[in-house]
């Protein structure tokens, strides 16, 4: 599956894949996307909640260039928390630290995000850092550590099953008792940091999940995968989890009947709603995902 990622990534980052997707904007990646407005993502979230499906909202924006830019964008994910505080459901919002600045100075990535966990704080909405690219691991965890140090608990990091690094990761975080999202990973990465295989990526997940729920740790498992998603049920099931220690969380879009199904079992289930005009990054990485994702858009451009 990496050749496959890292194949599609190759051809989606070329200026005339990207125009010829862009043309057609938002008719295509309206199955990933709730749309460009705030508007759109909150009919989003009501939609999903009549299923039993909680939201995790995302203003789409990365690795920013410029302070102006950055502060821009955390005007916006206030915004977006404050809308989502004034909804009658679990609130919960993600934030990549390159919209904040983290190219640019950590201590401005810092200073932004502090302003939005403040805002959230009063709102009871949780906010969660999204990992990015591997040389960015560092700095992210640097930034979710001094947000905790700062006396922050409604915030959350995100570990990346697929990079080598991410046991040692977790073992360091675990004096924070950390909130942590595990993902296998959707990035080109070279094989020197992360792994190529499907099998070692799934294994590495199954250690993460388990290590941060034994140590009483809530965690998200997020994955569309059958095989991780029935072992997750049975080794909770065996250990005696809690189920408010855990969670199963989704991409918008993806699987929506797997996702009501969760739900209805009883699983305490999220689905996370992108949205804003800066999607080509995103709608990239989910078409690399899976070659069901691929066949659907290259079937929509044929259309046209």
């Amino acid at each position: 599956m990496s050749l496959w990622r890292n194949g599609v990534l190759a051809v989606a980052n070329r200026p005339a894949v990207e125009r010829l997707v862009r043309r057609y904007g938002m008719r295509l990646a309206r199955r990933f996307i709730a749309g460009e407005t705030l508007e759109e993502a909150l009919a989003a979230v009501h939609r999903l909640e009549e299923d039993g499906i909680h939201a995790i909202l995302d203003v789409l924006g990365e690795m920013v260039t410029g302070e102006a830019m950055a502060r821009a964008f955390a005007e916006e994910i206030k915004k977006t928390v404050r809308a989502f505080a004034g909804l009658p459901y679990p609130r919960y919002v993600s934030v990549k630290l390159t919209q904040l600045g983290l190219d640019t100075a950590r201590e401005l990535a810092e200073e932004l995000l502090k302003e939005i966990l403040e805002v959230a704080r009063t709102g009871d909405v949780f906010i969660r850092i999204d990992m990015e690219d591997s040389p960015r691991v560092d700095k992210t965890l640097a930034v979710y550590r001094a947000m905790r140090e700062a006396g922050f608990e409604n915030v959350g990091i995100v570990l990346q099953a697929y990079l080598k690094r991410s046991e040692a990761d977790l073992e360091a975080l675990l004096p924070y008792r950390p909130s942590v999202r595990v993902v296998k990973g959707a990035y080109a990465e070279p094989p020197e940091v992360a792994y190529p295989d499907l099998a070692t990526i799934r294994a590495k997940f199954k250690a993460l999940v388990e290590k941060n729920l034994l140590a009483g740790n809530p965690t998200a498992i997020a994955t569309h995968d059958d095989v991780l998603i029935r072992w997750a049920k049975d080794w909770t099931k065996a250990r005696e989890i809690p189920r408010n220690l855990y969670e199963f969380q989704f991409l918008f879009g993806v699987r929506p009947a797997l996702q009501k199904k969760t739900a209805r079992e009883g699983y305490t289930t999220r689905a996370y709603v992108p949205f804003g005009t800066a999607w080509y990054p995103y709608f990239s990485r989910r078409i690399a995902e899976r070659p069901e994702n691929a066949l659907f858009v290259l079937r929509g451009l044929l259309k046209r």
